[in-house]
């Protein structure tokens, strides 16, 4: 008995010592699993701090912006923005487009700064930036350390074979040198020539054109995006019949303390029949901006204020002084004194076909924009007399009762080498203006003698306070010839004749799928359709947008080539009847056959077609057109917004 006792005893002890050993490993578990759960949140954290290191890395490195002290104003260029820097005292220069002479175009993206204080100009470049572009607008805002908003432009191909408008937003922080693309789903169209100006914290968008390649289409639609909200509205007027400004580009836009003023600009009439006519503009509105309060929601919280928009046309007196009738001849805001600056001009006598005479200008006029406005001719002082006397004075007074004085003097005495008059910049259309604090400054412009087109490269100041006399920061390097010089009698830059390279370009008489001229575009780009390309697909569809959009193809080239952002059907029902009777020339067919005979060679001839058109989608989607804009392009035979034409004025 005694001995069972000790033995459940033993046993008794044993499961009681089984059972601490089985609690100290659990506790061990448990203190194992809480390290290891340590160890692992001390790694997910180790993790989440290099994920934040790349990503701030990567920003970094694709937002670095690299400075380059650069000499003189940037290379010669064209339609390129110069603005005054809202933050401090520079100028900034973005973009720009340059025609050489042996047909070649050259667009930019480079930002440029200018410092008057030190006659410096400084370029910056960064990977996140908009790309090559002419045409476009830039609008300046103090908020933020100062900020430059971009939008819309156009750009084309080396040999303008390839022609698109932009509709992407940027934003460039003068603080850190940096662009930044603001993406919305709603915001304007595509478009160049347009103007924008910021009237309290909106920044808003007039007018412009969009060229799809058969005529130009000009715009007098109105956009504003509220810099507070990042959001673009359109400004809808309830009555249609509402007076406004027609559809227009090139035109001057500036902010006042009641809205925005709107002068003159450039259009084209298209009459059926007959060939397209430029028209310029002279006339003059007030953009009327007041904030409405609006009314609280339904949770009781009060909106922000909406804008209130109005035109308003600005008459003047038929005996008022007014600069001649021209188009070229943006104008720059000079705040200090509550008006818009406005240098030289073009005015065009387009008489027939064969005749266009044009009349360049150099004068200076300023818009004052009190009351209902009023125009002032702008004149240097009057030189100082070095001798004789002075023989009679003129004097010739607007309807306010102004004068300006002109000293005539005699005959005899020759021309004073020191005269201010002297220091005028030559004439000239679509110079770049802007005035920082009292100074304007001009960059450029376009001169044409004969049929030759100069793209200038002086850079000039005036101080309006003072009207002294010009001061030239750096003369023009372009020698322009008397007498009228014909471009097409002119050799290329390389010593061969333009007639020569048409000649070379062509001669191929092998039938392709694209036609005679399309196939040897593509040809020229490295390959034939159907065979492997030597060069790149994008090559040969920009061939193809090029020559897509020749107003001088044949009507069967035309119908039998898809279009970009087409569909097989929607080319299929485009292209039926003449699909129907390239069946039945080869087949007996008939009825449904015929027509399936019909669709067969039309879905031949697309999926031909396919890897370019797809390819073609691909640059107009980088050149800002969304799927529908493509859809409507296609739908009207306009190509999605590619076409070789040019707005000259």
């Amino acid at each position: 008995m005694g001995k069972k006792k000790a033995n459940a005893q033993t046993a008794k002890a044993t499961a009681k010592a089984a059972k601490k050993s089985r609690a100290a490993q659990k506790t061990e578990r448990k203190e194992k699993r809480k390290q290891g759960k340590a160890k692992d949140d001390f790694d997910d954290d180790q993790d989440l701090e290099a994920i934040l290191e790349n990503i701030r890395r990567e920003w970094e490195e694709s937002h670095a912006v690299t400075e380059e002290l650069v000499e003189g104003p940037p290379s010669r260029r064209a339609n390129a923005t110069l603005t005054a820097c809202p933050s401090g005292d520079h100028l900034w220069c973005i973009g720009g487009e340059f025609f050489s002479q042996d047909g070649k175009a050259y667009f930019y993206g480079d930002v440029f700064r200018y410092t008057p204080e030190k006659d410096e100009w400084r370029k910056f470049v960064s990977p996140t930036c908009p790309g090559p572009r002419s045409a476009h607008a830039v609008v300046p805002s103090a908020a933020g350390g100062g900020k430059l908003f971009l939008f819309g432009g156009e750009f084309s191909s080396l040999y303008q074979n390839t022609f698109h408008h932009y509709r992407d937003f940027w934003c460039f922080d003068i603080t850190t040198r940096s662009w930044d693309r603001i993406e919305t789903k709603i915001r304007p169209s595509a478009r160049s020539g347009h103007r924008m100006a910021l009237w309290k914290h909106y920044i808003v968008l007039f007018g412009g054109f969009y060229d799809p390649g058969i005529a130009t289409r000009y715009m007098n639609d109105l956009w504003v995006f509220d810099t507070q909200e990042y959001k673009w509205q359109q400004i809808e007027f309830r009555d249609p019949n509402e007076r406004r400004p027609s559809p227009r580009s090139g035109f001057s836009f500036l902010s006042t303390q009641d809205g925005i003023i709107l002068h003159g600009g450039y259009c084209k009439e298209y009459m059926k029949g007959k060939r397209p006519v430029g028209v310029m503009l002279d006339d003059t509105w007030l953009l009327r901006l007041s904030l409405a309060p609006a009314p609280e929601d339904a949770t009781g919280k009060t909106k922000f204020d909406p804008l209130v928009a109005k035109w308003e046309r600005r008459k003047r007196p038929s005996t008022a002084y007014a600069p001649a009738l021209r188009s070229g001849s943006t104008m720059a805001l000079w705040a200090a004194k509550g008006m818009g600056v406005l240098f030289g001009g073009v005015t065009d006598e387009d008489s027939d076909e064969e005749t266009l005479q044009s009349v360049f200008w150099n004068d200076l006029n300023g818009y004052q924009f009190a009351g209902n406005g009023k125009w002032v001719s702008m004149m240097l002082k009057a030189p100082k007399k070095r001798g004789g006397k002075k023989k009679k004075e003129v004097s010739r007074d607007d309807d306010e009762g102004e004068a300006e004085r002109a000293a005539v003097l005699e005959p005899e005495l020759e021309p004073d080498p020191g005269d201010p008059l002297l220091s005028t910049p030559m004439p000239r259309y679509n110079a770049m203006l802007a005035v920082l604090r009292n100074t304007l400054y001009i960059y450029g412009g376009i001169f044409e003698r004969g049929s030759r087109e100069y793209t200038l490269d002086d850079f000039y100041a005036l101080a309006l306070d003072k009207m002294d006399r010009y001061v030239c920061l750096k003369k023009s390097d372009i020698i322009i010839p008397d007498g009228d010089e014909s471009s097409s009698s002119e050799e290329d830059d390389d010593g061969r004749d333009s007639s020569d390279e048409d000649e070379d370009r062509g001669g191929d008489d092998e039938e392709m799928l694209l036609g005679d001229r399309e196939a040897s575009e593509i040809k020229d780009a490295g390959g034939e359709i159907g065979e492997e390309p030597e060069v790149s697909l994008r090559d040969q569809a920009t061939a193809f947008m090029g020559v897509s959009k020749d107003t001088k193809r044949s009507e069967e080239d035309i119908i039998s080539t898809p279009l970009p952002g087409e569909t097989l059907a929607i080319f299929y029902a485009r292209s039926r009847e003449y699909w129907a009777q390239k069946a039945r020339e080869s087949s007996d067919n008939r009825g449904k056959l015929l027509r399936r005979d019909g669709f067969s060679h039309a879905e031949e001839r697309y999926g031909t077609y396919k890897p370019i058109l797809e390819e073609v989608e691909k640059i107009l989607a980088e050149a800002g057109l969304d799927e529908e804009e493509m859809k409507r392009a296609s739908a009207t035979g306009q190509g999605g917004g590619v076409g070789q034409s040019r707005n000259r004025r």
